[in-house]
């Protein structure tokens, strides 16, 4: 018998600090989803559109990016452009919304931070779902259009929930980690603010990969394929919108080799957002 139970003294218990995902997968996964819903509505309140305004600003942008490109810098040869755009805009809209949100997912809910068993990975991960709520509504519009332009559906579609799933996965880490940093460095949002912004130029949002080779060469394909974005958007152009134009991420980096750098970046981004997460998650009620 040990001397502490011969003493009579109970044995001390080990309390864990707040941690990233803490009380529970059931009480986690409810805490998200209450989070997300809760902000999905308070996006809207108040104003006279209500949730349509989830589809009205994709449809702006889409409106002048269609424009610009359509009649002032004509990029032409593209088989339904119109609907290239959009469908870009929409799943780029939700990674930029998304990560944007997250910066200050955080800092922005400081009372509750400071409560030590409420899971600190919700904050980041409900404005990602938030998000994602978002895109399921323009989705819709965006299927209206493809068949509309005569896009109808074809077998790869079944493939679009992995492009999802990829696109996902990649935003959720970066909101990761943006939200921890921002707890330290608040120019984080100026400085995410201005990339994220950039980005759209950086991925095949308005121009598809082909355009970049005939014009600058394959050399400008090959900076391009180091964005992790980049082949999930090639990809969704392929699967969805035409395949016999659109050639798959392999193809249009000029084989499986140079989508390895593109690979290695997405999954090094992935386990650093997990490991600095988990790292200062027991940390953030002080730092605040």
């Amino acid at each position: 018998m040990s001397d502490v139970v011969a003493t009579g003294v109970p044995e001390l218990e080990e309390i864990h600090g707040p941690s990233a995902v803490g009380g529970g997968g059931r009480r986690f996964f409810e805490l998200l989803w209450l989070v997300a819903t809760n902000d999905f509505k308070k996006s809207y309140f108040g104003t006279i559109l209500g949730y349509l305004w989830s589809l009205v600003r994709p449809l702006i942008l889409f409106g002048v990016l269609l424009f610009v490109f359509t009649r002032i810098i004509r990029i032409g040869g593209v088989p339904h452009y119109a609907v290239f755009i959009l469908f870009n805009i929409v799943l780029f809209t939700f990674f930029q919304e998304a990560t944007m949100n997250a910066v200050t997912s955080v800092v922005g809910r400081e009372g509750i931070m400071r409560k030590t068993q409420f899971p600190r990975l919700v904050a980041p991960l409900a404005t990602v779902m938030t998000s994602l709520l978002n895109l399921g509504t323009n989705l819709v519009v965006v299927l209206g259009f493809l068949l509309a332009f005569g896009v109808y559906p074809m077998w790869t579609w079944l493939f679009f929930p992995l492009v999802l799933a990829a696109l996902a996965v990649f935003t959720t880490a970066a909101a990761m980690i943006l939200a921890t940093l921002y707890v330290r460095y608040r120019d984080v949002a100026i400085i995410w603010g201005v990339a994220a912004a950039s980005l759209i130029y950086a991925t095949p949002v308005i121009y598809p990969l082909s355009f970049v080779q005939t014009n600058a060469g394959m050399k400008y394909v090959h900076i391009l394929m180091l964005n992790p974005l980049t082949p999930i958007f090639v990809q969704a152009q392929h699967w969805i919108i035409d395949p016999s134009y659109f050639p798959g991420a392999p193809s249009a980096a000029g084989g499986w080799v140079y989508l390895l750098p593109a690979m290695a970046i997405y999954i090094g981004v992935c386990a650093f957002a997990v490991w600095k997460f988990n790292r200062d998650a027991p940390f953030v009620a002080e730092q605040l």
